[in-house]
C-alpha cells in the first residue's frame, strides 16, 4: 500500500531521501513482531512506558508548535494535535498497561532511556533553535510512519496477534486522517513560506536532515524495545 503518497508531497520527497533508513525503521524486527505476534509481552510493555515518556515531550513539541506557527490556522492544527496525544493516544498505553497491572502514576514515573532522550530533546531542540518548519521536519517521523506502519499491519498482520489494538489504532481511519491533515499542514506551510519550488532551496536539504536525522532515532526507540532492562 502506498501510503505515504495520501500524506503530502513532502512527506514523500522526505521519505525518499531518507533511504534505507525508513525502511530500517518502518520494517523493524521490532514491527514485524508487531504483526506475527511474536514480540514478547515484556518488550512490549517496556516500549509502552518509554513510548508514554515520549508522548509527553512530544506534546510539548506540538505545544512550541502553536508558538512557532505563523497563522491561526497552523496554531489550530497545533493545538489539536497536543489534545490527541494526551487525552487519546495517550489512553491506549494506559489502558494495556493497567491490564498489565501498570498503574497510570507508574508510568508516568518511568525512568527514560537514553535512547528515548536523545530522540525526544533532539526534537525539543529543533523547535527551540529553528521555526515552524523545523518542528514539523522533526515530529514528522513520528506521525506519518506509525500511520504507514499502521495501515500496511492492518492488511498484513495475523489476526491473531495480541497486538491488534495497536495495529488498529494507527491503522485506523481516525489516526489515518490525522496523518492526511499533519501531510497538508506540512506542504501548506511550505508554500506559505516559499511559494513554488522549494525543493530547490537550500533550505530544503537542512529539512530533509532533521527528517532522515528523527527517522535515524526511531530506529534507535524500536532496537530500545527490544532490550528491556
Amino acid at each position: 500500500m502506498s501510503t505515504h503518497l495520501e500524506y503530502g508531497t513532502a512527506f514523500r520527497l522526505w521519505r525518499e531521501r531518507a533511504g534505507p533508513v525508513w525502511d530500517d525503521y518502518t520494517r523493524h524486527a521490532f514491527v514485524a513482531g508487531l504483526s506475527d505476534g511474536s514480540l514478547p509481552r515484556e518488550s512490549f510493555l517496556h516500549y509502552l512506558r518509554q513510548d508514554y515518556v515520549f508522548l509527553i515531550h512530544f506534546s510539548r513539541a506540538w505545544a512550541l508548535a502553536v508558538v512557532k506557527a505563523d497563522t491561526l490556522d497552523e496554531m489550530r492544527a497545533a493545538a489539536e494535535t497536543v489534545r490527541v496525544l494526551l487525552l487519546e493516544e495517550m489512553q491506549l498505553h494506559v489502558r494495556t498497561c493497567a491490564a498489565a497491572g501498570i498503574s497510570e502514576a507508574e508510568l508516568e514515573a518511568t525512568v527514560e532511556r537514553a535512547e528515548n532522550l536523545a530522540y525526544t530533546r533532539f526534537v525539543l531542540e529543533a523547535g527551540y533553535s529553528g521555526d515552524f518548519l523545523d518542528l514539523l521536519a522533526t515530529l514528522a517521523p513520528c506521525v506519518l510512519g506509525y500511520g504507514e506502519i499502521g495501515a500496511r499491519l492492518l492488511t498484513e498482520a495475523a489476526q491473531d496477534t495480541p497486538y491488534r489494538d495497536w495495529i488498529e489504532t494507527y491503522g485506523g481511519p481516525d489516526y489515518q486522517t490525522a496523518c492526511v491533515e499533519a501531510g497538508r499542514l506540512i506542504d501548506g506551510a511550505l508554500a506559505r513560506r516559499f511559494g513554488t519550488g522549494w525543493t530547490g532551496l537550500p533550505r530544503w536539504q537542512a529539512l530533509c536532515d532533521r527528517f532522515t536525522m528523527a527517522s535515524r532515532l526511531e530506529v534507535g526507540f524500536w532496537d530500545m524495545g527490544l532490550r528491556p532492562e
